[in-house]
């Protein structure tokens, strides 16, 4: 989704930290490009959510379709995943689905105080925000699982009636994991291709910098994080077929180029990225001859300094407590201007959240704006809606693909969908009020937005500064590591590889890290300087064990 990108701060006098900063307008509501595969999940939740609706509508229990839509909307999920990673992760995602519907039914049937019923939401919603995150499950992230367990809890239920809801979850999950792994039979490798062109793609957009000028420094980065996205990918395959060996070295070549990006033919590398496009056969640069050895060879080293899922939790702990207050408070907020719906309070507050301050007051604008654009949206669409059920569903319908297609653009513009279809699914079970529907999603989108912001601001992430010293820790003992073995003679077979790997995840991390705290609020000034340093020392290291396992000489080798 499109954000505005925080610029890091600079501390230009000493004295205490920095206090509130400057928040962006500017560019927070710009349009960005699609992406290379919007019509995927906009086709995939359809496919998804259409045979249960429609049997529900034939049947006459379209009042059940909350729960079916629990595990449909799975179908959103894991889409950049290659299929061996995608059967695990939307497996997991149904399940985590599943269990935060089961906590919100059993709730909602236990009790009948609204007070009690958002601090659940609020819970609910801190934990899906903390597991999203630190399993990084992607997009559209904790969102749709917190709207479906908030939304869940202020439905009128009994225990009887809970595992019979929860199998009609279960059903459409099972439906939508199938719909998320059919295109596999037609395009087995396509989520790795994809990867690897753009991995090339950047290396190519580096490449053109020469390694100098204004904006080389932030291509290289990003260079870096294309190739290491593509090492992901292809390590999450599973066996090391003929296709991923070949994407392995595409890989390589695109590493060759950051390496030595005087040296590169960026058309050369973009060509290799389009004729990733399709199904047709891969590329093979014959020209790595067996420099590529030993890149290629070290299955078990490449890692590329992934954490366990236990330290990734450590460091969410702020955005956790940010959730469960602002959830909280914004759903404590709308009961109290007598709003009927505070779950949509509290979903607004939730949605909000991103890895900073300022990024989560982006969020925010988007947001505000595309709600109130869709409630108009949703005014216009209520006649047609209204001429009968059928009409609603296939308006939903529309409404789930226009949401995907667009929020790769800017997460306001797919929020303009996303409003008028959360509205009509509330009258699936009856029609209501357009009015009042209108009213109370625009309050509580002013509620939600407001009290969720301000909890962002008053849950200081202390932490932030820590962990980019903990980064540049580890960015420095891998560069460390790497060069003892460059001024080896003979390292160990493998071992140069190995470290090779870990700096350039340790890079990449860094740089993740500091541009999420650049964006942090009262908090001391981050060590800019170092960072670059290391930064660049990094990125010199990396390029010099290329140079030394043999691969300097590749474009020379094709002149």
């Amino acid at each position: 989704m499109s954000t505005a990108t925080p610029r890091t701060p600079r501390a230009r006098r000493p004295g205490p930290p920095p206090g509130a900063r400057r928040l962006p307008l500017a560019g927070v509501l710009r349009l960005g490009r699609p992406s290379d595969i919007w019509f995927k999940p906009a086709l995939s939740v359809v496919v998804s959510v259409a045979p249960p609706n429609l049997a529900l509508l034939a049947l006459g229990r379209l009042d059940l379709a909350m729960y079916t839509m629990a595990g449909s909307l799975c179908a959103l999920y894991a889409h950049n995943r290659p299929y061996a990673a995608r059967a695990r992760t939307l497996a997991g995602v149904v399940l985590g689905m599943l269990a935060g519907l089961a906590v919100a039914l059993t709730a909602a049937s236990l009790t009948t105080s609204p007070v009690l019923l958002v601090t659940v939401g609020a819970l609910l919603a801190a934990v899906q925000k903390v597991l999203c995150d630190a399993t990084r499950v992607g997009p559209p992230g904790h969102v749709v699982l917190s709207f479906i367990s908030s939304a869940s809890l202020f439905v009128p239920q009994t225990l009887g009636e809970v595992p019979g809801h929860l199998a009609l979850g279960a059903a459409a999950g099972v439906w939508a994991w199938a719909v998320g792994m059919a295109p596999g039979l037609l395009r087995p490798h396509g989520p790795e291709r994809r990867a690897t062109a753009h991995a090339l793609n950047a290396a190519a957009a580096y490449a053109e910098t020469r390694g100098d000028g204004a904006g080389s420094a932030r291509s290289r980065a990003a260079a870096a994080a294309a190739v290491h996205g593509a090492w992901q990918s292809l390590l999450s395959t599973g066996a090391r077929s003929a296709p991923r060996r070949a994407l392995e070295r595409l890989v390589v070549r695109a590493e060759v180029a950051i390496a030595a990006p005087a040296d590169t033919e960026p058309e050369r590398l973009r060509g290799w990225a389009r004729d990733l496009r399709g199904t047709g056969p891969v590329p093979h640069p014959d020209d790595l001859g067996e420099a590529a050895g030993e890149l290629l060879g070290v299955e078990a080293e490449l890692a590329l300094g992934e954490r366990s899922l236990l330290r990734r939790l450590g460091p969410l702990a702020p955005i956790a407590l940010r959730v469960a207050l602002g959830c909280s408070l914004a759903g404590c907020a709308s009961l109290a201007l007598g709003v009927g719906r505070p779950y949509w309070a509290l979903v607004t507050a939730a949605s909000l959240y991103q890895t900073n301050v300022t990024l989560t007051w982006s969020r925010g604008v988007q947001r505000v704006v595309g709600n109130l654009v869709g409630v108009l949206v949703f005014a216009a669409l209520v006649p047609l809606a209204h001429l009968g059920q059928a009409a609603l569903v296939l308006c939903c319908l529309a409404l789930n693909f226009g949401a995907e297609a667009l929020i790769g653009r800017n997460y306001w513009l797919g929020s303009v969908c996303v409003t008028p279809m959360a509205l009509l699914i509330t009258e699936f079970a009856h029609l209501q009020r357009p009015g009042e529907l209108m009213t109370d999603r625009v309050v509580d989108t002013l509620v939600g937005a407001l009290v969720g912001f301000a909890a962002a601001v008053a849950v200081t992430n202390r932490r932030a500064g820590h962990r980019v010293e903990d980064a540049l820790d580890a960015v420095e003992r891998a560069d460390e590591r790497a060069v003892r073995l460059l001024d080896s003679e003979r390292p160990a077979p493998g071992a140069l590889e190995s470290a090779r790997r870990d700096l350039a995840g340790a890079v990449v991390e860094l740089r993740a890290t500091a541009d999420a705290a650049a964006g942090e609020w009262w908090q001391r000034a981050l060590p800019e300087e170092r960072v670059m340093r290391v930064e660049r020392s990094g990125h010199r290291t990396l390029a010099a064990t290329v140079r030394r396992q043999g691969l300097h000489s590749v474009e020379g080798a094709q002149a």
